[in-house]
């Protein structure tokens, strides 16, 4: 990813289940959602990626408005000073920050970091800011980039730098704190499943696999089509471990003098990379409507002296715009099986073609992108004076069914595994999210780990009478997933 002169040509998308890491690649780039960049490990992300990217921040920015929060922005850069007040923090960071360390030709007397999260920073302007507890709680997000030097990348899933959004909010009572990331958890739940239509499990992070510095961290954990594990977003409660290094205290109505409770919580675009793994099939993208920048593309269809499927296509276009839609009309020179095969490799749920004799008879074609050729229900013809309903009710139903199919996969490889042998074959040949009771000890997640690649992703309560750990046999704590993971 580092030289734009070895930009890869794609020139077909291989087969998704026999190289799932190829066809991704290859569907990034022929989709035109990212261009490699000249700096390692770096992409740009490209109008129809960035389309993407604007409707999880619509979808995303509205929740948190509706529960509440303010956007705000805080600097990139963040003296080295900071970063080391809160220990646990930058042991746990520290090998992923990329530090300035010049200014020009002058040498900084203090080394700056390139944010690879933003605690620290919004920990010492909230330490300035509250004041009395009528100054709380304080709840605001911000949408931003950060760089974490990675090694491996991959676009969406792993770069050094990328686009986020970070809430962080300070509380008077532990009780409020815990509350909060309850809450900012679930919405990231509701945006995964009812925009991204990604199915996820929703829990707590082990010890081991806990944000530096959090008392607890919750997730929501995916799962792709090659039985891998992709931790979608999290949210942590950080106690008052963050507002002790950051002095954020405050006068509380008893008049004690107390140290305020902290959360953070984030989802990257790494969200996009599950939407994409989850959804695309050979032919390319498949993108849920609720994320996809365009909903519909008209093809006209044009014969040899007969131009007016083009204009019936605009007029046609123009009508769903006004109705709130998000169409285009493909009328290019270009054939139209050409258009067609261009507009499936990127994923737009619904395609409307329209000819000479569908214009003489006052209808179109739907094409629906997540059936396949063949399909009963992928082609139907409607009439053009009923086109916004009918679009209305394709689209819903395209969402709908895109979940539906991904939450069968994931309920499909959720094993449950009730002895040693059993769970550690799952682990190993990556069967899906292995589900088993645990113990909860971070020697034994290691052992795991070591033996079969597999991690948790997170944590439940037991829902039985069950007693011990199936990975280990000492007493059961937890039910846990355990799977390899991005």
């Amino acid at each position: 990813m580092s030289d734009p002169a070895l930009q890869p040509v794609v020139k077909e998308i291989p087969p998704k289940a026999a190289d799932l890491s190829a066809w991704y690649t290859a569907v990034c780039l022929k989709a035109e959602l990212v261009s490699y960049s000249p700096v390692r490990g770096c992409v740009v992300l490209r109008p129809y990626g960035y389309g993407l990217w604007e409707n999880l921040q619509k979808h995303l920015d509205k929740a948190f408005k509706d529960t509440g929060h303010e956007n705000a922005y805080f600097p990139l850069l963040i003296p080295e000073g900071l970063l080391l007040k809160e220990a646990e923090h930058v042991e746990g960071f520290a090998p992923e920050v990329a530090w300035v360390t010049h200014g020009g030709q002058e040498e900084l007397t203090e080394r700056l970091a390139i944010r690879p999260t933003s605690e620290a920073i919004i920990g010492v302007m909230y330490a300035q800011w509250v004041e009395s507890y009528r100054d709380l709680p304080i709840l605001i997000n911000q949408w931003a980039n950060v760089l974490r030097w990675e090694k491996a990348t991959r676009p969406f899933l792993r770069t050094m730098e990328f686009l986020w959004q970070e809430g962080h909010t300070a509380h008077a009572h532990a009780a409020e704190a815990r509350e909060e990331t309850l809450k900012m958890l679930d919405v990231y739940r509701e945006f995964a499943e009812n925009v991204a239509a990604v199915p996820v499990y929703a829990g707590i992070k082990s010890a081991s696999e806990r944000f530096p510095g959090a008392v607890e961290t919750f997730s929501i954990e995916a799962l792709m089509p090659d039985g891998k594990a992709l931790q979608s977003a999290t949210s942590h409660d950080l106690g008052q471990n963050f507002a002790k290094a950051y002095d954020i205290k405050f006068l509380d109505a008893d008049q004690q003098i107390k140290y305020a409770y902290t959360t953070s919580w984030g989802m990257s675009w790494r969200m996009l990379g599950a939407m994409i793994m989850t959804h695309g099939d050979d032919r390319g993208l498949r993108i849920p409507p609720k994320m996809a920048p365009l909903e519909a593309v008209f093809v006209p269809i044009v014969r040899k002296g007969d131009e007016r499927a083009v204009a019936a296509a605009h007029d046609a276009a123009k009508t769903l715009r006004e109705a709130g839609f998000r169409v285009r009309v493909d009328d290019r020179d270009q054939q139209p099986g050409w258009k067609y095969a261009e507009w499936d490799v990127r994923g737009v749920p619904l395609r409307i073609e329209i000819g000479p004799r569908d214009v003489d008879a006052g209808t179109v074609v739907l094409v629906r992108r997540d059936k396949a050729k063949g399909d009963p229900e992928q082609k139907q013809s409607v009439p053009l004076d009923q086109l916004a309903q009918h679009v209305r009710v394709s689209l819903d139903a395209i969402q709908l069914s895109m979940y539906e199919e991904a939450k069968a996969f994931l309920h499909e490889h959720t094993p449950r595994a009730n002895d040693r042998a059993e769970f550690t074959r799952l682990c190993k040949e990556r069967a899906g999210m292995v589900d088993i009771t645990w113990c909860g000890r971070a020697a034994c997640e290691a052992h795991v780990k070591a033996e079969t690649g597999a991690t948790t992703r997170n944590t439940r309560a037991l829902d039985g009478d069950e007693t011990s750990c199936v990975a280990c046999g000492e007493a059961a704590t937890v039910r846990a997933y355990f799977a390899q993971s991005y």
